[in-house]
């Protein structure tokens, strides 16, 4: 059996397995580590444990817009395979190295580890709703698999929204299943400037309300920016129609270069690159005019996406202040700030988490107090 003192970089799921057998059996505490790129377990008092190495593509097949993946595999391999393919990833998971400092190479299982979701999210939805399945080993050393390779297959769906999102606190993730969909023919962006927040949510309501399928809705330094994205003919008569509808507005329009360098900036929130604290808060869309004019009396710069459901924080502040000011506030980059870095949970949510650990993992041994610390 292979103990903790012998292996701490698995190269396969049975590996993992027996570690984790051994490390629960000692309640040894453990700090899950995969491409590096994020800093929510930097503050755990646990033995690291690297499973990058489990990794690689299982199957791909296009027809069936379906990707089969071992966690470890870098996204940006991923993404490659994909756009050759005329595919993508249509969550558009951020990659925050350029806020974080993070020099290792993201992957799509921290991806769904953090249930990392882009921009599009408006679109087509939340990383969690393009998992398909997975298999992952739990705080006991079981070796568990849920849910399928297609939709309709929903067997344990739940189970498997339930690990998204979980930071390694329930179980390792070894393979996952995952929905893709066609790559963008084409993308344009309209961005309105001189605008503020209460201006660009009212931009953002009216044309998500139409039929024009607006993938992305954003705002930073007084501009609000709209993307379309889809076959040349479709986006050039969504330009259009927003344009007519928009008419009295200053419009800039960029071409689908533009449009990629731009949302990738905004995906990845690299306006916010430096040292500052950076905050990361979930809001009612209504909310964030509001929201954002008591988080600049704080002294920081705010950035708004998902038409107005995120709003990026950047600036000092103490822990208890920004959540007075909205409750899902969860700090991505610490920037000296102390306490707990994702937000507290109400009762009877933290009682069926601790029920959830306690079921997957009793000895408390997978990434301890992270929700904590």
């Amino acid at each position: 059996m292979i103990t903790i003192i012998d292996q701490l970089a698995p190269t396969d799921e049975a590996e993992l397995s027996e570690l984790l057998t051994a490390a629960s059996e000692d309640r040894q505490p453990l700090r899950i580590l995969g491409g590096g790129t994020r800093t929510e377990t930097k503050h755990i008092a646990g033995t690291p444990l690297d499973v990058s190495a489990i990794s690689g593509i299982v199957t791909y097949e296009p027809g069936e817009m379906t990707l089969i993946a071992r966690a470890g595999t870098p996204l940006p391999e991923i993404e490659a395979m994909l756009e050759a393919e005329g595919q993508s990833l249509a969550f558009e998971p951020p990659d925050l190295r350029g806020v974080l400092g993070g020099r290792g190479i993201p992957t799509i299982g921290g991806a769904i580890a953090a249930n990392a979701s882009g921009p599009r999210r408006i679109r087509t939805g939340a990383c969690r709703d393009h998992l398909l399945g997975l298999r992952f080993v739990d705080g006991q050393g079981r070796i568990l698999r849920n849910g399928g390779r297609v939709m309709k297959n929903v067997t344990g769906l739940d189970l498997s929204r339930l690990l998204c999102g979980s930071h390694g606190t329930l179980g390792i993730l070894t393979e996952v299943a995952i929905k893709t969909l066609p790559h963008a023919q084409a993308r344009a962006t309209l961005g309105f400037h001189g605008t503020d927040e209460l201006r660009a949510l009212g931009i953002f309501s009216k044309a998500l309300a139409t039929p024009y399928e607006v993938s992305g809705a954003a705002f930073l330094d007084g501009t609000a920016w709209l993307r379309i994205e889809g076959l040349p003919p479709q986006v050039e008569y969504r330009q259009q129609r927003l344009l007519e509808m928009f008419g009295a507005h200053d419009i800039q329009t960029l071409d689908g270069a533009g449009t990629r360098e731009l949302w990738r900036g905004l995906r990845d929130v690299t306006h916010f690159a430096g040292d500052l604290p950076l905050w990361r808060i979930l809001v009612k869309p209504t909310d964030a005019p509001a929201a954002t004019a008591r988080l600049r009396d704080l002294g920081g710069r705010v950035s708004l996406d998902w038409g107005g459901g995120l709003i990026w924080y950047c600036g000092p502040g103490e822990a208890s202040s920004l959540r007075q000011i909205a409750p899902h506030a969860t700090l991505v980059r610490r920037g000296g700030v102390p306490g707990p870095a994702f937000p507290p949970e109400a009762a009877a949510i933290t009682r069926l988490s601790q029920e959830l650990r306690r079921r997957f993992d009793p000895a408390g041994i997978l990434n301890p107090g992270l929700m904590d610390s």
